[in-house]
C-alpha cells in the first residue's frame, strides 16, 4: 500500500491474494456450486403454438382513437418562420438609409487601406497630384483646431499672455 493512504480502514488479510486463486478453483470445482442447475426463465408449454394466432387476434381488433400530444405544432412553426421572414425584412430595410459616400468612410479606414496597398507611388508623386493651395493646417492635423482651444491653450502655458496681443477680430 502507498503510504498516503494511512487513513484507510480497509485491510485485507495476510497472505490473502497468495491463496486466493487456490480458493476459488476448490470452490468451483465442488459439485454443490453456487451456480444454479436450471434455468431460471421458462416459457408455458404451447407458448409458440398459439403465438401466430394471438398476434393476428390483436392486430385485427378495434382501432383505438389515438390523441394527438402536439395538436398545433405545425402552426406554431408557421407563425414563428413569418415572425422571422418579417424581422429579416424590417432589420434589411432599418439598415438601408442611402447610399454610402465618402464622408461615410472612417478616417482610419481609409489609412489603413493606404498602408496594407501597395499604389506604387513615391511621396514625390503623390505631392504632385495634391493642391497646395486648397490644403488647411486642419487637413494634416487629426483633430481639428478650435479658437477656443487654442487660446485657452495659450493662456495656460505662455506665462506673459497679454504680451501676445491677440485682437478679438484674428
Amino acid at each position: 500500500m502507498n503510504k498516503s493512504d494511512k487513513n484507510n480502514d480497509f485491510k485485507t488479510p495476510e497472505g490473502y491474494f497468495e491463496s486466493l486463486t487456490d480458493k476459488l478453483l476448490d470452490k468451483l470445482s465442488k459439485e454443490d456450486s453456487i451456480l444454479p442447475k436450471e434455468d431460471g426463465f421458462t416459457i408455458p408449454e404451447g407458448y409458440f403454438d398459439s403465438l401466430h394466432n394471438n398476434i393476428k387476434r390483436k392486430l385485427d381488433g378495434e382501432e383505438t382513437q389515438v390523441v394527438q400530444l402536439h395538436r398545433y405544432r405545425k402552426y406554431y412553426f408557421a407563425a414563428a418562420s413569418i415572425a422571422a421572414v418579417v424581422l429579416v425584412i424590417f432589420g434589411l430595410n432599418w439598415n438601408l438609409s442611402g447610399e454610402t459616400t465618402f464622408e461615410d468612410l472612417a478616417s482610419s479606414d481609409i489609412e489603413n487601406y493606404f498602408e496594407d496597398n501597395d499604389l506604387g507611388l513615391s511621396s514625390y508623386e503623390i505631392a504632385e497630384v495634391l493642391p497646395m493651395d486648397e490644403l488647411d493646417i486642419n487637413d494634416i492635423l487629426e483633430t481639428q483646431l478650435n479658437e477656443n482651444n487654442v487660446i485657452e491653450y495659450l493662456s495656460d502655458n505662455i506665462d506673459d499672455f497679454e504680451e501676445l496681443n491677440l485682437d478679438n477680430d484674428e
